[in-house]
């Protein structure tokens, strides 16, 4: 007997009599406007695309389960870390940074790394990306610097000058850049990439002991990267491979996974550790924090429909829940706000009552109320208001964050570049890479800088020669500059350097 077929209906559930045709004045027209049905239609088409993420655009994901491996109940009361064996459903969205929603996948570029993790005490979002570093470590950079991977206002056009300009002009970067132009910077695909928060975040135990931490996802899966040529080709081949490629390992019963560790400290470390912990332009080296063992993650179910989902998921590194919380990195103060506000603009108000989003395992219970597509029972009754002698929600001074010692005084404090500023970056090109990484970053950055001014050059060239003589000669050669300018560039203050540079410019366009 065959299945009785679903009854085609409107929106508001009245039944559909023709959906190929519209209602119209006689065969030839024009329309009617009491086709309600073709109105709603085309309304509802007009509005499908809600606005694009400004970054992390185009996007993979999947849903899963974290388990703990590990006992790390020392440092935390979070209680989905509370138990060896215990599992916590996850959903995970990977992506690029810079490109449009249409980009390739194999661009280069910045991949994101964010999981939402849903647990018994409210959702708690680990957003970083691949890279253990970032480009700049105060927020009120981060337009500007976007501004840059994005497309000249004039041109519509990526343009290299625009990203090298603000580049060179950033010292700070020379460390993320190094990871970006490396293979590493094209990887394979989603399933063949590590995660890290980046930034320093605070574990915290019922005790009001706590501890700096960063986390680490190292993929099962070994790491593998694209060269240039091989991104180029599946660019214009496959521009979706890595999407492809995560659905179909998972469709076919091959879920990934990664193992999850955490780098530990103390805060008293802290105080006297020879970079600033806060800084999310360095790493802390495992010679001193060794990774530590906590779980394990696996991503075992696609979505049922990637827009529901995978579009409109929103993480925030401000979700925390008790024994996790924020850091004072100046980075991470300003991504604390921003999350959530671009959800709002994008999403709704509501952005955390949809699915993907909604804390399933917790329950929302707050004061918030009203606003638009609030499509549950918007709390009823009862009061929108605290304190309230009604029985609405209490808070619980328990969960509370340990306090932090923080004094100053109130000014915009630069930081101040030194060698240690570079010394990382020296020390992934000269310890850490082998001859075949460096030949191919060598040659990734001279392929992108060359399409540069040769001012520009040489000011992101002297930044190379700083991390390491040998990169910055190399890069030098590559790209016919005279590496003893190079030289001399680099021992330069910055702000001598652009001056310098800005002076050759001013003399070859004389």
């Amino acid at each position: 007997m065959a299945d009785k077929k679903q009854r085609l209906t409107t929106s508001h559930g009245k039944p559909v009599e023709n959906d190929l045709n519209s209602r119209t004045a006689g065969a030839q027209g024009p329309t009617l406007i009491d086709d309600v049905h073709l109105l709603e239609k085309l309304a509802h088409f007009d509005r499908e695309r809600i606005p694009e993420r400004v970054v992390h655009a185009k996007g993979a994901g999947a849903y899963g389960y974290f388990e703990v491996t590990h006992d790390v109940t020392k440092y935390t009361r979070a209680k989905f870390l509370s138990e060896i064996g215990k599992r916590t459903e996850v959903f995970a969205r990977f992506s690029t940074v810079g490109g449009e929603k249409g980009s390739a996948d194999s661009e280069r570029d910045p991949r994101g790394f964010a999981v939402k993790f849903y647990t018994e005490e409210g959702n708690y979002d680990m957003v970083g990306n691949n890279t253990p570093v970032f480009f700049i470590r105060d927020a009120i950079k981060f337009p500007d610097f976007i501004h840059t991977q994005k497309r000249n206002p004039a041109t519509n056009l990526k343009d290299a000058d625009m990203f090298w300009d603000f580049l060179s002009l950033t010292p700070e970067s020379i460390h993320q850049v190094t990871v970006l132009f490396s293979d590493r910077g094209t990887p394979q695909g989603y399933r063949h990439m590590n995660g890290y928060t980046g930034h320093t975040f605070m574990w915290y135990n019922d005790k009001g002991e706590y501890w700096w931490i960063k986390l680490h996802f190292k993929t099962d899966q070994k790491i593998r990267n694209l060269t240039r040529e091989e991104a180029a080709k599946l660019a214009g081949t496959d521009p979706d491979h890595a999407t492809r490629d995560l659905y179909n390992s998972i469709a076919k019963g091959d879920p990934p996974s990664w193992t999850v560790y955490a780098q530990i400290m103390d805060p008293q470390d802290a105080e006297s550790y020879r970079y600033d912990i806060f800084d999310i332009t360095k790493v802390w080296p495992h010679g001193d924090y060794p990774l530590i063992p906590v779980g394990k993650m696996v991503l075992d179910r696609n979505p049922a429909n990637y827009f529901a989902d995978v579009e409109q998921a929103a993480f925030s590194p401000g979700n925390f829940v008790p024994g996790i919380f924020a850091s004072p990195d100046k980075m991470l103060m300003g991504r604390l706000f921003s999350y959530h506000d671009t959800h709002r603009h994008r999403l709704g108000s509501n952005f955390h009552l949809l699915p993907v989003n909604a804390p399933k395992a917790a329950g929302e219970q707050s004061y918030q109320r009203d606003g638009q597509m609030r499509f549950d029972g918007n709390a009823g009754g009862g009061p929108n208001y605290w304190p309230n002698s009604q029985g609405g929600p209490e808070p619980d001074a328990s969960v509370a964050p340990p306090p932090l010692d923080l004094r100053g005084m109130a000014d915009r404090y630069a930081y101040e570049l030194t060698d240690v500023d570079f010394e990382q970056a020296g020390a992934l090109y000269s310890q850490v890479m082998t001859d075949t990484d460096r030949e191919h970053l060598v040659g990734n950055i001279v392929a992108h800088l060359g399409n540069a001014q040769e001012r520009l050059q040489y000011r992101q060239t002297a930044l190379f020669y700083k991390a390491h003589p040998e990169y910055g000669e190399r890069v030098a050669q590559g790209l016919h500059l005279d590496v003893a300018r190079v030289k001399k560039l680099a021992a330069m203050t910055q702000e001598e350097r652009v001056k310098a540079t800005a002076a050759g410019a001013q003399a070859a366009g004389a």
